[in-house]
């Protein structure tokens, strides 16, 4: 079907296609926070395979995403504009400083950010660095954030990010854990240590998620 069809057309086609199966999905969409924070702004720290799992942010209309500079990018950023939340384009190699510039001045201006922190291709489950050097500059606390449920209906795809997408309902939490502040006079060897610390702050708190699922739900 898409063989002959230009690159342009092609990820135009899919965007309307990805936009209007968000807009359905949003209807059933089923998620429940636990332990959202209350003050703002803040930075949340989330895996890429996580990203459906902002639709849950109940600040969405104040929520600023960096996606990446890239064919999947242009198709991922449609439907996320479409659900409400909006779009900062770069990531750690394409137009990464002019990004990094414009989630700092939303930041400023009290609204958040997220950050897929092993997008926009991996390795899977390892933090880049980019976003300790936002939190340093903006002095913004790091919330890391995670999305979970066991059903068989919250898919998992077979790409380098195991991405996960929910099918009609299915019940699924949101956890963010507790904020992380990163000095202003933080060293390299120091962001070494806090990228470090983000990244097993979010392994431990899918495993909270996983280990305490249904008590979660109920809380």
């Amino acid at each position: 079907m898409f063989k002959n069809m230009d690159k342009r057309k092609l990820v135009s086609f899919l965007s309307f296609v990805l936009k209007h199966f968000y807009a359905f999905e949003s209807i059933f969409y089923n998620c429940k926070n636990i332990n959202f924070p209350k003050t703002k702004p803040v930075i949340f720290a989330l895996w890429h395979a996580h990203q459906c799992g902002l639709y849950a942010n109940e600040d969405r209309g104040k929520l600023n995403v960096m996606i990446s500079k890239s064919n999947d990018g242009d198709i991922i950023a449609a439907a996320t504009e479409h659900v409400g939340i909006k779009v900062v384009r770069g990531s750690s190699k394409r137009s990464g400083a002019s990004a990094s510039l414009a989630l700092l001045e939303k930041l400023e201006q009290g609204e958040c950010a997220a950050i897929t922190i092993d997008g926009p291709r991996g390795p899977f489950g390892v933090a880049k660095e980019g976003i300790i050097n936002i939190a340093k500059l903006s002095q913004v606390p790091i919330i890391p954030m995670t999305w979970y449920s066991p059903s068989k209906w919250l898919l998992e795809f077979d790409t380098w990010d195991k991405f996960r997408f929910p099918v009609l309902g299915v019940k699924t939490i949101a956890v963010y854990g507790e904020p992380i502040y990163v000095p202003s006079d933080c060293s390299k060897e120091d962001m070494e240590i806090y990228r470090q610390k983000v990244e097993t702050a979010l392994k431990d708190l899918y495993k909270y998620a996983q280990e305490n699922y249904y008590d979660l739900l109920k809380s």
